[in-house]
């Protein structure tokens, strides 16, 4: 490697921002380059969700393969069984702090008060403030709570218009109300998995949705709370009668009770829609290690729409905009995780400052899926001296956290044609060369996404 081309690739850089990496050239280039351009910086990336365990994207591909419900647990849930739930009701909180609240059934049913006292109530709906009054006998009297809604035979309740399994467990706080569902685990199941994967996946996916969603639920309750549950995504999303279908609701009966366990304990069964093609640790996204829950390739995500994200690309300029900085970025340097993922990713302003995020918080400012991307650096540097016509001319510049980048040559029509391609070495330095016989313009791309361009300018009396 000549040192002159190492000395002046790294004062290329420095001129730009004294804080940004400065590559070496692996090659030794038969000439000298000049300043490098400004960068371009490619986003690439895919997946939806966090990639912790289960990808339900995944989970669908193997079911259509006739993989069962228990080898899709498997291949997500390394190293654990199947075993049976120690409870059989949870407590959700469906309402809180709320002002009044409505309870409707369409056929009689019953409130049970704090003495235990049970009191009919007709048909119908019922409108409930803090003070508690309900109609006793024609007269509105006040009950002493928490006051529990048991719902007529072979019907539910419906809170606010909308409809729960179970008894609604009404308690004042603060003058406002809170209200609880007291309701079967799997009864609780069939309001959650229609909800979190669609209802036409083949039935081992819904199975296999069924055992990490109970699991996942057991594992996460609520401590020292007069509830175990959120109804949010606090806990999971719990959507009620109106979202049960045939086919969810026959994946949680099939299911009956069953629960992933590792050593004895319900595991945290995580999930989310799509691992593009890599899922993560639970020791990299949430800083809890699980040998269940380790990163390994996932081949099974290629049916995902969102396996892989069409690029995107930035100037300094707009990367900056995205950021709410006020000066230009030229360079961006990414810290993995050892699942492969952002950990940390460094924006250098052409101040010289540099801005460390962390991988959530770029993926919250630029709109991302999951925190699976990355964020490339093209730079291209022109020689230092006009070529003569025909002769070697090396290219180099930067092609950092990128696939298949390419040097393209600008045609006569205006189209651009694959020219030379290119071999970064790891720190994605590179040096190619090319025989221009005229002026000529190139340029960098990776991706699919365009790069910087140079023209390589052959005086009129040379050219061929």
């Amino acid at each position: 490697m000549r040192t002159t081309i190492v000395l002046l690739f790294t004062l290329a850089l420095a001129a730009q921002a004294s804080a940004a990496r400065a590559p070496t050239v692996s090659q030794a280039p038969p000439a000298v380059t000049a300043a490098l351009s400004a960068p371009v910086y490619v986003l690439t990336g895919g997946g939806y969700g966090h990639g912790v365990g289960l990808s339900q994207y995944g989970a669908m591909a193997q079911a259509k393969v006739s993989r069962s419900y228990r080898d899709i647990l498997g291949f997500y849930y390394p190293g654990t069984t199947i075993g049976s739930a120690p409870v059989s009701k949870v407590r959700v909180l469906v309402a809180d702090a709320k002002p009044t609240v409505k309870i409707a059934s369409t056929v009689p049913f019953t409130v049970v008060d704090a003495t235990g006292a049970e009191t009919p109530l007709p048909s119908g709906e019922l409108a409930l403030k803090p003070n508690l009054k309900l109609p006793v006998d024609g007269t509105p009297t006040a009950l002493p709570g928490p006051l529990t809604f048991k719902p007529g035979a072979g019907a539910t309740l419906t809170l606010d218009g909308k409809g729960y399994r179970g008894q609604l467990r009404m308690t004042a706080v603060a003058k406002t109300l809170q209200v609880v569902d007291v309701v079967g685990l799997d009864n609780y199941l069939l309001g959650v998995i229609a909800g979190e994967m669609p209802k036409e996946w083949p039935a081992a996916a819904l199975q296999a949705q069924a055992v990490a969603a109970r699991s996942y639920a057991l594992a996460s309750l609520v401590k020292n709370r007069d509830f175990d549950l959120y109804a949010d995504p606090r806990s999971q999303m719990y959507y009620g009668v109106a979202a049960e279908t045939p086919a969810t609701t026959a994946a949680v009966q099939s299911t009956k009770g069953e629960v992933l366990t590792y050593g004895g304990k319900i595991v945290m069964a995580f999930y989310y829609s799509s691992s593009g093609g890599r899922t993560a640790s639970s020791a990299d996204v949430f800083g809890l290690e699980l040998p269940y829950l380790q990163s390994r390739p996932d081949p099974w995500d290629t049916l995902s729409p969102y396996h892989r994200w069409d690029p995107r690309s930035f100037t300094p300029v707009t990367l900056a905009k995205a950021f709410g900085l006020s000066a230009p970025v030229v360079d961006v340097q990414v810290a993995e995780t050892p699942s492969g993922r952002p950990a940390s990713v460094t924006l250098v302003k052409k101040t010289g400052e540099s801005i460390l995020l962390k991988a959530a918080d770029v993926r919250a400012r630029l709109g991302l899926r999951s925190t699976m991307f990355k964020i490339g650096v093209l730079r291209v540097a022109a020689p230092t001296a006009p070529p003569t016509a025909g002769a070697a001319v090396v290219v180099s510049g930067l092609a950092r956290d990128v696939e298949q980048p390419l040097l393209e040559k600008l045609g006569a029509d205006g189209s651009w044609l694959p020219s030379v391609k290119v071999a970064p070495d790891a720190d994605g330095a590179f040096a190619v060369t090319v025989r221009p016989k005229t002026t000529s313009t190139y340029r960098l791309t990776a991706d699919g996404k365009p790069g910087p361009a140079l023209t390589i300018t052959v005086p009129a009396g040379q050219a061929k």
